[in-house]
Protein backbone atom coordinates (compact mmCIF):
# COMPACT_ATOMS: atom_id res chain seq x y z
CA UNK A 1 0.00 0.00 0.00
CA UNK A 2 2.84 2.42 0.84
CA UNK A 3 4.44 1.89 -2.60
CA UNK A 4 1.14 2.73 -4.27
CA UNK A 5 0.67 5.90 -2.25
CA UNK A 6 4.25 7.04 -2.90
CA UNK A 7 3.92 6.36 -6.61
CA UNK A 8 0.73 8.42 -6.77
CA UNK A 9 2.22 11.37 -4.89
CA UNK A 10 3.61 12.94 -8.06
CA UNK A 11 1.59 15.02 -10.53
CA UNK A 12 3.38 13.60 -13.58
CA UNK A 13 2.67 10.03 -12.47
CA UNK A 14 -0.98 10.94 -11.90
CA UNK A 15 -1.05 12.38 -15.43
CA UNK A 16 0.39 9.14 -16.80
CA UNK A 17 -2.18 7.06 -14.91
CA UNK A 18 -4.88 9.36 -16.25
CA UNK A 19 -3.77 8.82 -19.85
CA UNK A 20 -3.47 5.07 -19.36
CA UNK A 21 -7.01 4.86 -18.00
CA UNK A 22 -8.17 5.65 -21.55
CA UNK A 23 -5.90 3.31 -23.53
CA UNK A 24 -2.54 1.59 -23.54
CA UNK A 25 0.28 3.85 -24.72
CA UNK A 26 4.00 3.66 -25.49
CA UNK A 27 6.59 5.99 -23.97
CA UNK A 28 6.79 8.21 -27.04
CA UNK A 29 3.01 8.77 -27.02
CA UNK A 30 3.01 9.73 -23.33
CA UNK A 31 6.04 11.93 -23.94
CA UNK A 32 4.28 13.72 -26.81
CA UNK A 33 1.04 14.37 -24.92
CA UNK A 34 2.66 15.46 -21.64
CA UNK A 35 5.53 17.25 -23.40
CA UNK A 36 8.14 15.61 -21.17
CA UNK A 37 11.45 14.04 -22.10
CA UNK A 38 11.70 10.32 -22.79
CA UNK A 39 13.99 9.82 -19.80
CA UNK A 40 11.59 11.65 -17.47
CA UNK A 41 8.58 9.65 -18.67
CA UNK A 42 10.52 6.38 -18.44
CA UNK A 43 11.58 7.15 -14.88
CA UNK A 44 7.98 7.81 -13.86
CA UNK A 45 6.77 4.67 -15.63
CA UNK A 46 9.37 2.64 -13.71
CA UNK A 47 8.00 3.96 -10.39
CA UNK A 48 4.45 3.09 -11.42
CA UNK A 49 5.55 -0.39 -12.52
CA UNK A 50 7.39 -0.95 -9.21
CA UNK A 51 4.17 -0.14 -7.38
CA UNK A 52 2.34 -2.51 -9.77
CA UNK A 53 -0.10 0.25 -10.77
CA UNK A 54 0.72 -0.31 -14.43
CA UNK A 55 1.85 -3.27 -16.48
CA UNK A 56 3.76 -3.40 -19.75
CA UNK A 57 3.42 -5.40 -22.94
CA UNK A 58 6.11 -5.58 -25.63
CA UNK A 59 4.74 -5.36 -29.19
CA UNK A 60 7.43 -5.58 -31.84
CA UNK A 61 10.00 -2.91 -30.95
CA UNK A 62 7.58 -0.91 -28.75
CA UNK A 63 6.61 -1.38 -25.11
CA UNK A 64 3.03 -0.41 -24.30
CA UNK A 65 1.82 0.42 -20.81
CA UNK A 66 -1.63 0.05 -19.32
CA UNK A 67 -3.38 0.19 -15.97
CA UNK A 68 -3.13 -3.01 -13.92
CA UNK A 69 -6.82 -3.93 -13.82
CA UNK A 70 -6.24 -6.64 -11.20
CA UNK A 71 -4.82 -4.07 -8.79
CA UNK A 72 -7.73 -1.72 -9.49
CA UNK A 73 -10.16 -4.51 -8.63
CA UNK A 74 -8.28 -5.29 -5.41
CA UNK A 75 -7.90 -1.65 -4.28
CA UNK A 76 -11.24 0.23 -4.29
CA UNK A 77 -9.58 3.56 -3.39
CA UNK A 78 -7.35 3.25 -6.47
CA UNK A 79 -10.31 2.39 -8.67
CA UNK A 80 -12.15 5.49 -7.39
CA UNK A 81 -9.09 7.67 -7.95
CA UNK A 82 -8.64 6.48 -11.52
CA UNK A 83 -12.25 6.18 -12.64
CA UNK A 84 -13.81 9.12 -10.77
CA UNK A 85 -11.33 11.62 -9.37
CA UNK A 86 -8.98 11.81 -12.36
CA UNK A 87 -11.83 11.59 -14.86
CA UNK A 88 -13.61 14.58 -13.30
CA UNK A 89 -10.58 16.82 -12.75
CA UNK A 90 -10.28 19.66 -15.33
CA UNK A 91 -6.48 19.35 -15.55
CA UNK A 92 -6.66 15.68 -16.40
CA UNK A 93 -9.61 16.20 -18.74
CA UNK A 94 -7.42 18.66 -20.68
CA UNK A 95 -4.70 16.00 -20.97
CA UNK A 96 -7.23 13.53 -22.37
CA UNK A 97 -8.22 16.20 -24.91
CA UNK A 98 -4.54 16.48 -25.90
CA UNK A 99 -4.40 12.70 -26.29
CA UNK A 100 -7.46 12.81 -28.56
CA UNK A 101 -5.85 15.62 -30.60
CA UNK A 102 -2.70 13.51 -30.89
CA UNK A 103 -4.77 10.57 -32.13
CA UNK A 104 -6.73 12.69 -34.62
CA UNK A 105 -3.55 14.01 -36.23
CA UNK A 106 -2.35 10.41 -36.62
CA UNK A 107 0.87 11.42 -34.95
CA UNK A 108 3.19 8.56 -34.27
CA UNK A 109 5.64 9.50 -31.56
CA UNK A 110 5.72 13.15 -32.62
CA UNK A 111 5.25 16.11 -30.26
CA UNK A 112 2.12 18.22 -30.50
CA UNK A 113 2.54 21.74 -31.94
Amino acid sequence: MTKIMKALSDETRLSIVNLLRVESLCVCEIEAVLQNSQSNVSRHLAKLREAEIIISDKRAQWVYYEINQELLAAQPFLKTLVEVDLANNPRYQAEIAKLRQYRETNGVCQPLP
